[in-house]
């Protein structure tokens, strides 16, 4: 029998995780063999960092340019008081260093845009889509396309979020689900203007690590061709297919989409 790549240490620490039978020893080991790109480390972002580095997925990357703000605090759950003007990268890698020190973690302290996404984005094997910005995230979709990863989304508005997985294994993308607008006619609502209930990104930013886990380990049913609208105000939990556009999938130039 091969021997484990996890260390006893490891064994032991995610010990619990192991025990599940759809996860076991191999599962850890994958999560620990896998490369996870997380785009934004703001509301979403913080909870999906977090319960990935504690579920052991061994090298993630921090996607984050801007500074922690006071106005962040009663929803970005890495930062405290005392990194108000700190760089969120450097804070959210220091914050999950001490959180887990048994993973990698690499930062990448700029916007992604057309200019890098494809450089930055082909050393991992998982996209996650943790931004707020609707420009954003055609980029990353297109790149996802173009490399062949798969895009896990998620966003939030008000009491409400979604979620889904994009470019799995063929399947629907971004552009399957929200065509490409004219950027100057599709203003992003952003939570400094509509108001945010601080406890939705915490919600809608596990269900995303959720997701990146399962595609990891290959268990339960991934989120693809599907999008999950959660409303937290009236606990409801809707759920409506993607139709699968095939001249989605036929993007070759980052620059010749957006």
């Amino acid at each position: 029998m091969d021997a484990s790549i996890l260390s006893q240490r490891e064994i032991r620490r995610y010990s619990k995780q192991i025990m599940i039978p759809e996860i076991g020893l191999k599962g850890q080991e994958k999560l620990k063999q896998s490369k996870v790109l997380v785009i934004g480390a703001g509301g979403l972002g913080c909870p999906v960092l977090q319960y990935l580095a504690a579920a052991g997925v061994g090298y993630i990357g921090i996607a984050e340019f801007d500074v922690v703000d006071e106005t962040n605090l009663q929803r970005q759950v890495l930062y405290g008081s005392e990194d108000i003007g700190k760089l969120k990268s450097i804070t959210a890698k220091n914050r999950l260093n001490h959180l887990n020190s048994l993973i990698e973690l690499e930062i990448y302290n700029l916007r992604c845009d057309a200019s890098n996404a494809l450089q930055i984005f082909q050393k991992y094997d998982i996209i996650v889509d943790a931004t707020d910005n609707l420009e954003a995230r055609y980029i990353i979709n297109d790149t996802c396309v173009i490399l062949g990863k798969p895009m896990v989304h998620g966003a939030i508005y008000k009491y409400e979020g979604v979620i889904s997985v994009f470019n799995y294994k063929g399947g629907a993308t971004y552009r399957c689900y929200n065509p490409y607008p004219k950027i100057e006619n599709c203003k992003n609502p952003l939570p400094s203007v509509v108001g945010l209930f601080g406890v939705l990104p915490g919600i809608i930013g596990t269900y995303i690590a959720n997701e990146v886990i399962k595609i990891i380990t290959e268990t339960g049913e991934v989120l693809s061709g599907k999008v999950l609208l959660i409303n937290i105000l009236n606990n409801t939990f809707n759920t409506f297919t993607v139709a699968n556009i095939p001249e989605n999938h036929n993007i070759k130039d980052l620059r010749t989409n957006t």
